[in-house]
């Protein structure tokens, strides 16, 4: 465990944090089926996302670090049979996007992970490939990994898919639409859920050249026997990573930078500032990042469907605001790494703020939190999110402090840089 000191932090700083982790696990795979050889720049690296490049070895993909760059050399959409489990602990973005990806393998493949991951739903992207032709089923007959897939030729075609617990099950199917002979069109029937994920998805497949047709985020059509462009890409830091920074300035009166983001990022995260601006913070474009300054905050309900991520971090933005704070739309968040709605209103509850589930979400009534032993759950957002409040309480405590090094490795040089 970690405690967090109380000391002085700096009235104005500047901080970077890594490459995002969405965009690493996409180009990842986009570069792995690529007609060619792809230098990716800036990629996180983290447990998560090395689950997602070890996991491609396993399939046969040939990945080389040089000078704080990965060479990837693309397949061409073939990969290599794998009788060996492939593990890919409690990163659901690993075991869904994989689970498409191995649709293109050759021969039958097991996903698996950890107790965790055993609970998290996968159904909906299983029937979905179901309707393609491909053969995959969870083994335990309950929905959930771990999964077997038999690879081969996928013929494609139209289907309908449910997004409702989840975007990554169209962002698994997306990627690998081009591989398939005929093309997929794909029809969204029930919600769908972190929109800004799609668009992350199509950004990548875009960037690489794949051609993706859509009206809106009901449909989606990609022609078959594409291919990926092989080349040199940048990943962009990540606006998840960035809002621990913008919600410590917000609570602290102090003025943080991230470096390297801009407001025309596609991630749904960035728009974390707009949050907080309506909270009464103050919010600077700069043309080597945004910055925030804190003021008093007030209360506000906001609709967090597409930024499920930041939840646990305006969560604890909202503990210190005037008034009652509702955030609307997330039910989805019960089956992330942890349930965090209940390790949210679990964790604000031990520091005396009142926090209560609604039927989609929270309800967190600001007022004068106070240290606590703060239980993690495994979940490195929950961390992340409840150091922060150490910035202005007295005694918190972090348990489990290393579960940060599923998404941010460095995230605690990066805290301590805060302090004068």
């Amino acid at each position: 465990m970690i405690n967090i000191k109380l000391q002085k932090i700096k009235k104005s700083v500047e901080v970077a944090v890594p490459g995002s982790k969405s965009y690493t696990h996409r180009i990842l795979i986009a570069a792995a089926l690529s007609d060619g050889i792809c230098t990716l720049q800036n990629c996180l690296k983290s447990k998560d996302t090395l689950l997602t490049l070890n996991a491609l070895r396993q399939l046969g993909v040939k990945v080389e670090e040089r000078d704080n760059r990965l060479m990837v050399h693309g397949t061409n959409g073939v990969l290599k049979p794998c009788s060996c489990p492939v593990y890919l602990g409690n990163s659901g973005t690993s075991m869904r996007f994989l689970t498409g990806v191995a649709a293109l393998g050759d021969g039958m493949y097991t996903l698996t992970g950890t107790e965790r991951m055993f609970e998290r739903p996968i159904q909906d992207l299983i029937d979905g490939l179901n309707q393609i032709g491909v053969f995959a089923s969870s083994i335990n007959k309950n929905g959930c990994p771990p999964v077997e897939i038999r690879g081969g030729r996928v013929k494609g075609g139209a289907l309908s898919l449910k997004c409702k617990i989840s975007s990554q099950y169209l962002s698994s199917l997306l990627l690998i639409a081009p591989y398939t002979q005929e093309g997929l069109e794909i029809t969204v029937t029930d919600g769908l859920v972190s929109k800004p994920y799609v668009d992350m998805t199509i950004d990548i497949m875009t960037r690489l050249g794949v051609k993706v047709a859509r009206d809106g985020y009901r449909r989606f059509t990609i022609h078959g026997r594409q291919a990926y462009r092989a080349g040199s890409y940048v990943v962009e830091p990540d606006c998840s990573q960035a809002g621990y920074f913008w919600a410590a300035a917000a609570i602290t009166g102090s003025r943080i930078k991230v470096k390297g983001i801009t407001k025309a990022s596609r991630q749904g995260d960035v728009r974390f500032t707009k949050i907080l601006e309506a909270m009464g913070c103050k919010i600077f474009h700069e043309k080597d990042g945004i910055a925030v300054s804190g003021v008093s905050l007030s209360a506000v309900e906001v609709d967090m469907a597409d930024m499920p991520d930041i939840v646990p971090t305006l969560a604890v933005v909202a503990a210190f605001a005037k008034g009652t704070t509702l955030i609307k739309n997330v039910a989805h968040l019960k089956a992330k790494e942890s349930d965090r709605l209940a390790a949210v209103v679990n964790e604000l509850s031990k520091m005396d703020i009142k926090a209560s589930p609604t039927d989609t979400g929270l309800a967190i009534k600001g007022g004068r939190p106070c240290g606590a032993v703060i239980d993690t759950y495994g979940d490195h957002r929950i961390a992340m999110s409840f150091a922060i409040a150490g910035l202005r309480v007295p005694g918190i405590v972090i348990k489990d402090e290393k579960c940060v090094e599923k998404s941010f490795p460095d995230f605690w040089n990066v805290f301590e840089g805060l302090y004068l």
